[in-house]
């Protein structure tokens, strides 16, 4: 095939790719063009999670009608005029390519009027095409209506997933932006219900709370550094160590007010918390780095979600040690744990009772309750035999069981097996329509952030077949009312935050590996821990447990259950071969 210049609507479609990839991208891109033209008042609009339509509103200084058009060229921008500039970014945008992109794969209305103008102009684009162009009356500032994302790339438009991941997507983006600028107005409506306004006060502890909530926002620590920088600000807030969740992703970093991904700046702020938190948990935290325009380049990714330090080292330090001395001045002696309603000792009595006669049927003795090894269940589960015979022997640091077996030893992790029979007895039950539910003497509201709120809200009739029972109770606040039997003595809030971060996101088909998905979670976290000390009978119950497991050599993460020494290797590491 020969070499040839492609036509200029698909050189337009192929580089829309690289900026608009869902309708979240084109809320961010909007947005952030009404950001840097000033506006203090921002409305986001969406329709079926924005394929249908996205409209941005805003009280910026608008766009003279004499360049309307010209905004949409491609490279065609008011921000920066040579090389040089890039050098010294301080706007939001810079390259010129976002509303080009925007209006080649899809049908795009703008609506302005500059602040010095009596009149506006409007201009309506199709696939790239101008096909309207007109005056218009209003209030100073711009309104872009963007219809039918991908009517014209059908190939695109079929990966989209659902509505509700797509709106999640948007309430991210936008969520990030209500961070970083605490003195912008932003509303939010899907489908035209308000499911979001960030209050404009200036104050970012006032948006904390509208994000995570009051108890979040109100115990929020704010930043302070030992050293001053001259060159390198660190500002926001953290969570004191009380307040923890189950991954990195309420992590958010801001560098001159812009969000980015920075696996360094993450490792920073998590090392900040050094001893301060469980193992596997970390921490929430909203962290604003200030430092002058040339000393971090922002050209060196397509959607400008990552950026390049002239001196990175200097920045990991700077974040690192206000977030440690924050924490050390700051936080407080963390309060006693409040426990549900329902107890502890009730959900405790509950497991031991089923625990009982499973042991007598095996000759065992009734374990004594050791922390968590009480829970271990050995009611029949998967067809028996998939493991050899194994006799207990002991013991290795409170973390591996040792056994003997007719083909030599194994050492069991006592976590992960334990995982591993909780998971297959819990799909059994789920199977059944029977999965142990532990009500709550007084139901217990609950508020979450809004990505948190959506994802309980797709997957209510998953997590109701797994013995929780949630309800909307206005806005982002819900009423829990019983959690799964395993999970009954911890606090309602973390249980729901958390659950909402091991949440796959996905649409309707994926129910399935979604619920698997939630009694992966709820399984590691109810299964017996590494250093915990059990009796023999109780190891003797896991291993029983375990061999009845239909895939009893790995946990439900894929992890190994157990590591095998042969009697030939032990042979061959004594010298007996």
């Amino acid at each position: 095939m020969p070499i040839h210049v492609l036509p200029p609507d698909v050189a337009s479609q192929i580089a829309a790719g690289e900026v608009v990839e869902r309708p979240a991208s084109v809320v961010k891109e909007l947005v952030e063009n009404s950001i840097d033209a000033g506006a203090r008042d921002i409305h986001v609009e969406t329709q079926a999670g924005g394929k249908q339509l996205i409209r941005v509103r805003d009280d910026g200084c608008g766009i003279p009608a004499a360049e309307v058009e010209l905004a949409f060229h491609r490279h065609s921008t008011s921000k920066l005029t040579s090389a040089d500039d890039l050098t010294r970014i301080t706007t939001l945008g810079f390259r010129g390519e976002a509303l080009a992109s925007i209006g080649a794969v899809s049908r795009v209305t703008l609506d302005t009027r500059a602040a010095d103008e009596e009149v506006g102009a409007r201009l309506r684009f199709e696939g790239g095409r101008v096909i309207e162009r007109g005056g218009s009356v209003r209030a100073p500032g711009t309104t872009v209506t963007v219809e039918d994302l991908f009517f014209n790339v059908p190939a695109r438009r079929k990966f989209l997933r659902s509505d509700r991941t797509e709106r999640r997507h948007i309430d991210a983006w936008l969520t990030r932006y209500a961070l970083a600028y605490p003195d912008l107005r932003l509303t939010v409506s899907h489908d035209g219900r308000v499911t979001f306004r960030s209050p404009g006060s200036g104050a970012l502890r006032d948006v904390l709370i509208a994000v995570y909530g009051l108890e979040v926002g109100a115990a929020a620590l704010e930043i302070i550094a030992d050293r001053p920088s001259a060159d390198i600000t660190v500002t926001g807030f953290v969570s004191p160590p009380s307040i923890h969740r189950a991954g990195r992703g309420f992590i958010t970093l801001f560098v001159n007010g812009r969000w980015i991904q920075d696996a360094s700046l993450t490792y920073a702020i998590v090392q900040a918390y050094q001893t301060l938190l469980p193992a596997g948990r970390y921490p929430l935290a909203v962290v604003m780095v200030h430092l002058p325009p040339a000393d971090v380049d922002v050209n060196v990714h397509p959607t400008k979600a990552e950026v390049r330090f002239r001196d990175g080292d200097a920045v990991f330090r700077a974040v690192q040690r206000a977030v440690r001395y924050t924490l050390l001045e700051r936080a407080p002696v963390p309060p006693a744990s409040v426990q549900p309603a329902a107890g502890i000792e009730s959900a405790r009595r509950d497991r031991l009772a089923h625990l009982a006669p499973a042991a007598r049927q095996l000759g065992l003795a009734q374990p004594a309750p050791v922390g968590r090894g009480a829970d271990i269940p050995l009611e029949s589960g998967a067809e028996a035999g998939r493991l050899p015979p194994l006799r207990v022997i002991g013991q290795v640091r409170a973390t591996y069981i040792v056994a003997e077996g007719p083909e030599g030893l194994y050492l069991i992790d006592q976590h992960a097996a334990h995982e591993r029979v909780l998971f297959e007895k819990l799909l059994a039950e789920r199977k059944r329509a029977a999965v142990p539910s532990q009500a709550l003497l007084e139901p217990r509201p609950v508020e979450l952030s809004p990505e948190a709120a959506s994802l309980l809200m797709a997957h209510r009739e998953t997590l109701a077949s797994l013995g929780f029972r949630v309800e909307p109770f206005g806005g982002r606040t819900f009423l829990v009312r019983a959690v799964p039997a395993l999970v009954a003595d911890e606090e309602p809030q973390q249980v729901l935050e958390d659950l909402a971060t091991a949440l796959e996101l996905g649409d309707e088909p994926l129910g399935e590996q979604i619920a698997e998905s939630v009694a992966r979670w709820v399984c590691k976290r109810a299964a017996i821990k590494a250093g915990q000390v059990l009796t023999v009978e109780e190891m003797e119950g896991l291993i029983r447990s375990l061999e009845q497991c239909a895939s009893p050599r790995t946990c439900p993460h894929g992890r190994p259950t157990m590591i095998h020494l042969s009697v030939s290797r032990l042979a061959h590491e004594f010298g007996r071969t």
